[in-house]
C-alpha cells in the first residue's frame, strides 16, 4: 500500500515537473516572440522616420531654391525672407496632399523645425588663412570671447590645434591620393580626437573640444559661432550684435544693437548700403570678411511619432539654385511617457 501511495506521488510530481518545463519553456518562447516584435517595430519606427525626416529635409532645400530663384539678383539674405521663419510643431498630414490624406488608425505625426543662417556666426575656419593663423581673425575672435568673459589662452589653444589639425589633414591627403584617413578614425583615438595623425578636423561646433576647446566656453561660444568646409564672410543682415560688435572692429555692443534694430526697418541690400548705415565704423567692412549674402544654412529638424521624438541637424551648401546636403546628424531617440505640450 505503502508503495503505490509513493509510486502515485512519484507520478503526480513528474507531472507537475513536467507542467511547469513545459510552462517555462512556453513563456521563454513567448517572451522571445514579443522581443523580437518590439525590435521590429522599433526597427521600423526608426526607418519610417528617418524617410519622414529626409522628406522635410528635401523641403527645406526646395524653400532654399525657391528663395535663391525669386531673388533674381536681389543679391541679398536677411531674416525678413520665408526660409526665415521657424515651423512650429503642426501634424504632418496638413503637408499632404487630398490623394495623400493621412487614413485611420494611421500614428499621428508632428513636424517642426527652423532653419538658420549658418554664416551669422564667426566661423571657426576663418582663423586660417593660406595654413597660418590669421592675426586679424584672432583679432576678431578674441574680441568675442572678451564680450562672453571667456579665457583668451584658450582661444590661442584653439587656434594652435586647429592649424596643426589642417596641417596633418593636408599631409595625409597629399599621402593618401587625396583620402584624409584621420577623419575615418574610429576607437578611443578617435573619440578623444587625438591620434598618431593629431587632433581631428571638426565638421561642427560640437567636435571643438577636441581642439581644446572647454565644455564651458563651448556652451557659451555655440549661439555665436559655426564651423564650416571654408572661409566664410559673416552674414550683416543675419548676424546678433554679438557677432557684429566683433567681426567689425570699432564697433562697440551698444552701437551694435542699434544696429540691428535699424536693421529691423529694412536690410542692408548690398555692402556699401551697410558701410552708410554704419556710419564711421563701417569704413572697416571688408568684402572677404563681411557680406549680405549668405551659401550655408543650418536645418534643425524635428519629428514626433505618439511618445517617440526623433531630432536632426543638417549643413546646406547653396550655390546659385543649386543646393546640396553637406552633412546631417540625428540625435539618439527620446522616449516621453507623456506627448509634448
Amino acid at each position: 500500500m505503502n508503495r503505490a501511495a509513493a509510486q502515485r506521488g512519484a507520478a503526480l510530481l513528474t507531472a507537475m515537473l513536467a507542467v511547469a518545463l513545459v510552462t517555462t519553456l512556453a513563456s521563454a518562447a513567448l517572451w522571445q516572440q514579443w522581443r523580437q516584435v518590439e525590435i521590429e517595430t522599433a526597427e521600423r519606427g526608426r526607418s519610417q522616420t528617418r524617410l519622414m525626416m529626409t522628406g522635410a529635409l528635401d523641403w527645406t532645400r526646395l524653400i532654399l531654391r525657391e528663395d535663391a530663384i525669386s531673388a533674381q539678383g536681389a543679391q541679398a539674405d536677411h531674416l525678413g525672407e520665408p526660409w526665415a521663419l521657424p515651423v512650429k510643431e503642426s501634424k504632418l498630414s496638413t503637408f499632404l496632399s487630398q490623394d495623400q490624406q493621412w487614413r485611420e488608425g494611421d500614428a499621428e505625426v508632428f513636424l517642426s523645425g527652423q532653419i538658420t543662417d549658418a554664416q551669422s556666426r564667426m566661423n571657426v575656419m576663418n582663423l586660417l588663412e593660406n595654413g597660418q593663423v590669421s592675426p586679424m581673425a584672432m583679432a576678431r575672435f578674441a574680441a568675442l570671447f572678451e564680450r562672453l568673459n571667456l579665457p583668451l589662452a584658450e582661444l590661442q589653444n584653439m587656434a594652435r590645434q586647429l592649424q596643426l589639425s589642417h596641417a596633418n589633414t593636408t599631409a595625409a591627403a597629399g599621402g593618401q591620393g587625396g583620402a584624409a584617413p584621420n577623419r575615418g578614425r574610429s576607437g578611443a583615438a578617435g573619440l578623444a580626437g587625438i591620434g598618431t595623425w593629431g587632433p581631428l578636423m571638426p565638421q561642427h561646433t560640437a567636435q571643438l573640444v577636441w581642439l581644446g576647446l572647454s565644455p564651458a566656453s563651448l556652451t557659451a561660444l555655440q549661439p555665436y559661432i559655426t564651423v564650416l568646409p571654408e572661409a566664410t564672410p559673416v552674414n550683416l543682415n543675419t548676424a546678433s550684435a554679438e557677432v557684429l560688435s566683433a567681426a567689425i572692429a570699432g564697433l562697440d555692443l551698444a552701437s551694435a544693437r542699434q544696429a540691428v534694430q535699424r536693421r529691423e526697418r529694412g536690410h542692408w541690400a548690398s555692402l556699401s548700403a551697410a558701410q552708410e548705415a554704419l556710419g564711421p565704423t563701417g569704413r572697416w567692412l571688408d568684402e572677404r570678411q563681411h557680406s549680405v549674402r549668405s551659401r550655408y544654412f543650418e536645418v534643425q529638424g524635428r519629428m514626433r511619432i505618439d511618445k517617440v521624438v526623433q531630432q536632426e541637424l543638417a549643413l546646406m551648401r547653396r550655390d546659385g539654385s543649386q543646393v546640396r546636403m553637406v552633412w546631417r546628424l540625428s540625435s539618439p531617440q527620446i522616449s516621453h511617457s507623456a506627448p509634448l505640450q
